[in-house]
């Protein structure tokens, strides 16, 4: 069969956080012992109340097609939630319910950029972001970061880097990769400069709610709070937050005529987010929120340790991320950069990583590992011990010395 694909399919990456799940994947399914610290999901299940919810969602005929923008129940427990935890006042009509975080994410990039604009992108990235911009048919633009400052923008660079032809900047704190929270002075530094020069903020706050040190607050939040009235769009996910990845809900807000067209386009592409998902979300945002407190702790407890223990490993440092569930050790002293390291971890050990390289040039010398873990039983208090046992079985296994 002759066929030729589109010249936008061959421009873009492969998803490397995918590709090793993948490989994961399919190495227990042939029986082989993986310790799987690849993965960026939760890994006990939806709170029960949730998926009550989701099942009586289902029994009572909510299997049709929703409005465009989302429920309108959805959305006004989305602007009571926003209003009560984030001190952001946002109306039904500025909100975006779509399918996961990531089409917000998409969506975005395609409603406000062209052919010829550049997007800034900070380094380390989550790995879909450049790829967003290049299939909204700009350029991404990339920024480093700086390690010793919860991996916040190189102003210096970001400065010198500086054209007319820059439309906007994507955001993410806390981080993944690098599970870093930005401090306030740094995101009104940043507003300040969009400001400045007309660029819109896309703000990635999907892991907001998981946070250990200090307080995170919204970058909209701090824009209204400052008088800045730089343009931003937020994205935020329950996915992270409730554990419901595979539900793929979630939102965004902004000024009314954005959300408009980003509306208009996911109409065309995917109709509405799946009502049953949205139905779920109700229960999730306005229920009983103690079971996301639990969660906070059980990955903060594997925080703690994972750090602890990776510190001990010869040739590795490791800061402690303020928020998120990753890890992002240096491996620079380790005479391997971070694509060996994790091949001798999978081949050798069993140990599933993702290398630094899959979130940007200057991250090469890292390895994310999650502080998530893929397992039959789901309790999470036998999850938290697995984990424990996967992380000690790699300090214990991965002698760098004797790789090299």
């Amino acid at each position: 069969m002759n066929y030729k694909l589109s010249k936008r399919v061959k421009k873009i990456k492969p998803s490397f956080t995918l590709q090793m799940a993948t490989v994961a994947a399919k190495m227990k399914s042939d029986g082989i012992d993986v310790i799987n610290f690849s993965v960026g999901e939760p890994d006990f299940n939806t709170p029960e109340h949730i998926i009550e919810a989701g099942k009586k969602a289902m029994d009572q005929g909510y299997t049709k097609y929703t409005a465009g923008p989302g429920m309108i129940e959805f959305r006004r427990a989305i602007s009571e939630k926003l209003a009560n935890e984030n001190g952001v006042e946002v109306a039904s009509d500025e909100i975006l319910v779509s399918n996961g975080e990531k089409q917000s994410l998409y969506t975005v990039c395609q409603a406000m950029f062209n052919k010829g604009d550049r997007v800034i992108v900070c380094q380390p990235y989550w790995v879909s972001f450049p790829e967003f911009v290049r299939l909204s048919d700009a350029e991404p633009l990339f920024v480093d970061t700086v390690a010793e400052h919860n991996f916040e923008p190189d102003f210096n660079d970001l400065q010198s880097k500086t054209t007319n032809d820059i439309k906007g900047i994507i955001i993410n704190s806390p981080s993944n990769p690098t599970g870093g929270v930005w401090r306030e002075e740094a995101i009104v530094k940043l507003l300040l400069i969009a400001k400045k020069n007309g660029w819109i903020v896309i703000s990635d706050e999907c892991y907001e709610r998981i946070v250990y040190d200090g307080e995170f607050k919204s970058t909209e939040k701090i824009n209204q709070e400052q008088n800045i009235d730089a343009i931003v769009v937020t994205c935020m996910s329950l996915s992270k937050t409730y554990a419901m990845t595979g539900w793929r809900i979630g939102y965004s807000f902004g000024p009314k005529k954005i959300i408009s067209a980003m509306s208009k386009l996911q109409g065309q592409a995917t109709s509405c987010a799946n009502s049953i998902g949205q139905m779920a979300g109700i229960a999730a945002l306005s229920g009983n929120q103690d079971c996301v407190k639990n969660m906070i702790q059980l990955f903060k407890e594997r925080r703690d340790l994972m750090v602890s223990l990776l510190n001990q490993l010869p040739h590795v440092s490791c800061k402690s991320p303020g928020g998120a569930f990753y890890a992002f050790p240096n491996i620079s002293k380790s005479n391997m950069d971070g694509v060996k390291f994790s091949n001798v971890a999978l081949e050798k050990y069993g140990v599933a990583l993702v290398p630094g390289i899959s979130f940007g040039d200057n991250a090469k010398n890292y390895i994310r590992i999650s502080c998530g873990y893929d397992f039959a039983d789901a309790s999470p208090i036998k999850g938290v011990k697995l984990n424990y046992s996967g992380i000690e079985n790699l300090s214990f296994k991965l002698d760098i010395n004797s790789v090299q």
